[in-house]
């Protein structure tokens, strides 16, 4: 397999911000697999206001891009940026997209297909719904719906898995048993299948303090109108270095308590990796 993945954040280069460097143990999990190639960066705007490479994103440059949508929300990707990533996906390449809670990445809400399965706090409902209007992180109040916690960084959360297993979700070095755990994180995003006919959920997991579930992936599919596949992620910290080793340390602003189950469970930690290989694999361009 040869493979080409830009690793991308939404924000600009921030020494204390969740800038791609906090992103290092899934670069390399990514580059030392076979045949493929990562890049990663963050967003760097011309004059402008246009990152170039985002602009022109191009399958002749890339076969996937992960997107991480670390801004707050007030920012991130230009409309011309978004309609890049769009043609990018069209066209058939590959992308996973994945942003934490509330409105953090909301500029996702213009990419079509990849925005509609990202659910977020400002967006009009006509009616609330408790999969995208749930306040369940009660130790940061500062952070409002939709918000899940699935555990302390630093520990792993148990996931159950949506029947039938998805291949993104089958544990090769375990005899094809599914995978059963992911990282954890106090305050997950949301995302669903949001009424897309090529959308599917297929893991969830479970608050700790209200016993909610919740969409923790869900897979769009090629259709006769998109060429590529796609993975809405409900957090980026499945894949930050705090996540899979707290050691690492996390921007400042990050002041909920540490656990160290990805520490104290090898297991945990070659899960995720497997995971990672595998999303690699299936997002490839047909």
């Amino acid at each position: 397999m040869t493979q080409r993945v830009l690793v991308q954040t939404s924000i600009r280069f921030a020494e204390d911000d969740w800038n791609v460097g906090r992103f290092s143990l899934l670069q390399r999990t990514i580059g030392g697999m076979p045949g493929v190639t990562v890049f990663a960066r963050d967003r760097a705007p011309g004059p402008d206001g246009e990152d170039p490479v985002l602009v022109g994103l191009s399958r002749a440059d890339f076969d996937q891009i992960w997107v991480f949508g670390v801004d707050g929300g007030s920012d991130g990707l230009t409309a011309r940026e978004q309609e890049a990533i769009v043609r990018f996906h069209d066209d058939g390449g590959g992308v996973l997209a994945t942003r934490d809670h509330q409105d953090m990445g909301a500029w996702l809400r213009g990419c079509g297909d990849l925005g509609a399965v990202h659910f977020f706090h400002r967006a009009d409902y006509a009616e609330p719904d408790p999969e995208r209007w749930c306040v369940d992180d009660l130790d940061t109040p500062a952070i409002s719906w939709p918000n899940y916690h699935s555990g302390r960084n630093g520990d792993w959360q148990p996931i159950t898995v949506i029947e039938p297993v998805h291949p993104l979700l089958v544990d090769t070095d375990r005899g094809g048993r599914p995978l059963d755990r992911l990282p954890a994180h106090p305050h997950e995003g949301a995302v669903g299948p949001g009424g897309i006919p090529r959308a599917r959920e297929i893991a969830r997991g479970t608050s700790r303090t209200s016993g909610h579930t919740f969409s923790l992936s869900v897979v769009l599919d090629r259709d006769a109108d998109h060429r590529g596949r796609a993975v809405a992620e409900s957090s980026f910290h499945h894949f930050a270095d705090y996540n899979w080793d707290p050691r690492r340390g996390a921007p400042s602003f990050v002041i909920e308590p540490t656990g160290t189950g990805m520490l104290d469970d090898p297991e945990a930690r070659r899960q995720v990796e497997r995971y990672v290989h595998n999303l690699v694999a299936w997002l490839a361009p047909a």
